[in-house]
């Protein structure tokens, strides 16, 4: 029997990612795996678990493509709702789960007390389960994972599940979570698929192309040299994992001449066990660790942990540059520093990511929000693969997918992409 997949979140939109896998529909001895459990930012909607199409108690594995909240943000609530089986991730992955769940759950003290996110926390762990990437590991009842190296952030992986249909046939299914770009510090770059029955595809920049990232750095010299000529301030909303490190990655090969703060300490945190998965890097980074040279630690950069440190650097005068969470303006002390800043013309903001409608870091982009800070939105440092980039992906497997679904995108980035890549492959959007 071909298994069914329920998209229960990120199905028509960017975040919340969820997807349900049951292998006999209906019966006590299918074996359900869920892929992700994230949070929806801004407008995004996500399935309750109560109408989830089985109970939580009876799936027995969660995979996590990787640590970014919109795909593990929900693990907890999970976990409360009646989860008991086991967490698969890569080893990096594992390592950024904790820290990453620990800060999100810090903003849910209304819901859960000390005591109960200790509990969940040590739950997590035990159930978690890191491991190799490229292997062929057995799960159960002939069913067989392959986890790859995806690109996005670090840890992050692609997933390739094969089910037994008959005793000579397989129904090899890939979920690609969120693809990465070539050429990003830090990161390998993604892994090619292997051929597949169905693909479960991103969308998320299916009708974008990128700025040719080899250039990327030079660019942001010009720009922090226009902004930093007045001496004000260049505010920069970054998530903490994985943009905040491409960031200091670059600061530092553009030796820049004003100090740098970093004002998260979920940031700093993420970027100190960045610092001890080292054997995950891409070669150039072990290269310039190899030299002395700490691919995201320089002269000038300041660790601002402390929340009194962090009222202090609200007076700061300019020139400088504050980097800060969250990378969508949804929480965090960013948005003290643009409370701050957003009126002074002598200020700049750079976004280095996706905002998702409904935030506040869209509805500044989009001039909904009054500023007289210049506001500049800097594509080139998505962590998301573009259109071109996500065809050529696909086009590397040795043969065309049976079928493509396409998540993870708004509409327009989903209708471009199925555009695209249905003069080649078969492909429709999931609409069950």
């Amino acid at each position: 029997m071909i298994p069914r997949i329920f998209h229960l979140g990120a199905k028509n939109c960017v975040t919340g990612s969820c997807h349900l896998i049951e292998t006999q529909p209906g019966s006590p001895e299918s074996v359900n795996i869920l892929i992700d459990c994230g949070t929806a930012y801004g407008d995004d909607p996500v399935l309750p678990f109560d109408q989830f199409p089985v109970t939580p108690e009876s799936i027995q594995y969660l995979f996590l493509t990787h640590a970014h909240i919109d795909h593990i943000g929900r693990v907890p609530e999970f976990i409360a709702a009646g989860f008991r089986g086991e967490i698969i991730c890569t080893h990096a992955t594992k390592a950024l789960l904790l820290p990453m769940l620990h800060d999100a759950l810090s903003f849910s003290r209304d819901r859960w007390s000390r005591g109960e996110v200790q509990k969940l926390e040590s739950r997590i762990d035990e159930l978690s389960w890191g491991f190799e990437l490229h292997d062929v590991y057995d799960l159960r009842k002939g069913i067989t994972f392959t986890l790859k190296n995806a690109g996005h952030i670090l840890g992050s992986c692609f997933i390739q599940l094969s089910f037994p249909v008959d005793s000579d046939q397989k129904y090899r299914v890939i979920f690609s979570g969120d693809l990465g770009c070539s050429d990003t510090p830090i990161l390998p770059d993604p892994d090619k698929p292997e051929s597949c029955d169905l693909l479960i595809l991103e969308s998320t920049y299916g009708n974008r192309l990128h700025p040719e990232r080899k250039n990327r750095v030079e660019a942001l010299r010009r720009l922090l040299e226009k902004a930093l000529a007045d001496k004000g301030i260049v505010y920069i909303p970054a998530f903490a994992l994985g943009r905040t490190q491409e960031l200091l990655y670059e600061l530092d090969r553009i030796n820049v001449d004003v100090p740098v703060f970093v004002d998260s300490p979920l940031g700093l945190t993420i970027t100190d066990i960045y610092s001890s998965l080292e054997s995950f890097w891409d070669k150039d980074s072990q290269a310039l660790m190899a030299r002395g040279d700490h691919p995201f630690d320089f002269k000038g950069l300041y660790a601002v942990r402390k929340f009194r440190d962090h009222e202090k650097l609200l007076n700061i005068k300019g020139p400088a540059i504050i980097i800060a969470g969250s990378g969508m303006c949804t929480g965090g002390r960013i948005l003290d520093h643009l409370d701050q800043g957003l009126s002074d013309s002598r200020n700049d903001v750079f976004f280095v990511g996706y905002q998702a409608h409904g935030t506040l870091g869209r509805k500044i982009i989009e001039g909904k929000v009054p500023v007289r800070a210049a506001v500049h939105n800097l594509g080139g440092y998505s962590a998301h693969a573009d259109q071109r980039m996500l065809m050529d992906w696909v086009r590397s497997m040795p043969e065309p997918p049976g079928e493509i679904r396409l998540v993870h995108g708004d509409a327009k980035a989903r209708e471009a992409l199925l555009g695209a890549l249905g003069e080649s492959v078969a492909c429709h959007e999931e609409r069950a």
